[in-house]
């Protein structure tokens, strides 16, 4: 699990991320799509600011219900039932789903517990958990465990959704 400092994350950052993350794509002729839960659609809104985004942008699903997440993005009851919904697992499928039920190349998945409630021992208030799928590629989700209040904790994991999907573009490129 990452434990990242977040009191600093800003929409200015955000936005550089996007635009960064649109020039890769645009680059390289590759779209994008994003499953969401505790971010409620902020990343696709962060995408989707960026002018020209439509070139490489395909779609967002905010899936905040466990069954949303199954009817939407194919999530079975047993992946939800076995960690929860807040799981490495849960992202992963959620990633999946989202590739193969887009013309994307790359799909980002969040889930977590934004609060100020709904956290527990095992699982605390701003434990997020992020997935990626490439095409062609291993399926990889990361734990991170923000502080501060709900609107902290979803800029941040929207940053690190922006920052991961980079990435991941990027090692997708090497050969």
């Amino acid at each position: 699990m990452t434990t990242p400092d977040n009191s600093e994350t800003s929409a200015g950052q955000i936005e550089v991320l996007s635009v960064q993350l649109g020039e890769l794509l645009s680059r390289h002729g590759l779209r994008v799509s994003a499953a969401e839960s505790c971010t409620g659609g902020l990343i696709t809104a962060a995408i989707t600011e960026v002018p020209g985004s439509s070139a490489w942008f395909e779609q967002g699903w905010v899936t905040y219900s466990n069954t949303a997440k199954q009817l939407a993005l194919g999530v079975s009851l047993d992946v939800l039932q076995a960690s929860g919904a807040v799981s490495e697992g849960t992202v992963l499928a959620m990633a999946d789903g989202a590739l193969q039920r887009s013309n994307a190349d790359i799909a980002v998945a969040v889930s977590g517990i934004a609060g100020p409630d709904g956290g527990s021992v095992e699982k605390p208030v701003g434990t997020v958990c992020l997935g990626w799928a490439v095409k062609g590629k291993e399926s990889t989700a990361q734990r991170f465990r923000y502080t501060g209040n709900r609107r902290a904790v979803r800029m941040a994991a929207v940053a690190d959704a922006l920052r991961g999907t980079i990435s991941r573009v990027e090692q997708s490129l090497i050969p």
